[in-house]
């Protein structure tokens, strides 16, 4: 296993209202020394989390919203903040009530990824909802999201939209759909 350079020196260059840059200073093992910049939170106990919600072990319910990084609206898995203080499974079935209009009576946690781990310290909790019901909450989202369903029989399909781009949910789709028919076999 290779030794972990040393952090010698971190210091903020700048922050926004949800981000802070940050740049580290290195020394190798080797000796090499250089400089690195990461997107950095404010480490308030927040946890970000994507729900994959099943309506049976076929299909699953996403979400279209506004995307501001690529300035068009995008199909996504429910996600948000998982408030300071807030169970990760609550979080995830509050963030699904709001973003879905659908409450989960059962809750797993699967996974975490990162989201861009060379540049960002972001992790995102991955989690599966079955048993669905109909509940909406209201969140803090500026206009209705758009509601959709699909089968994991329409994967490919889904994933060659120009308006399904995100990576993140496209893993944690195929991861889910992997579980399930892991489990269905068993």
């Amino acid at each position: 296993m290779k030794k972990l350079p040393e952090i010698y020196d971190v210091r903020e260059v700048t922050r926004s209202a949800l981000f802070r840059v940050e740049q580290l200073k290195l020394r190798f093992s080797n000796g090499v020394e250089r400089t690195y910049e990461r997107l950095a939170g404010f480490g308030g106990g927040h946890q970000a989390v994507m729900v994959v919600p099943l309506l049976d072990n076929n299909r699953f319910v996403m979400i279209e919203e506004y995307a501001a990084g690529t300035e068009d609206y995008q199909l996504s898995l429910p996600k948000g903040l998982v408030e300071a203080g807030e169970d990760l499974l609550d979080g995830a079935n509050r963030e699904l009530k709001e973003e879905a209009g659908y409450g989960a009576e059962k809750l797993e946690h699967l996974t975490e990824f990162t989201l861009s781990p060379n540049y960002m310290t972001h992790h995102m909790q991955v989690v599966l909802a079955q048993n669905l019901y109909e509940e909406r909450l209201e969140g803090d989202e500026p206009e209705q999201l758009g509601v959709h369903i699909f089968s994991f029989d329409e994967l490919p399909e889904l994933v060659a939209r120009p308006d399904f781009t995100e990576a993140r949910a496209m893993a944690a789709l195929y991861l889910t759909r992997d579980i399930i028919q892991g489990r269905n076999q068993n």
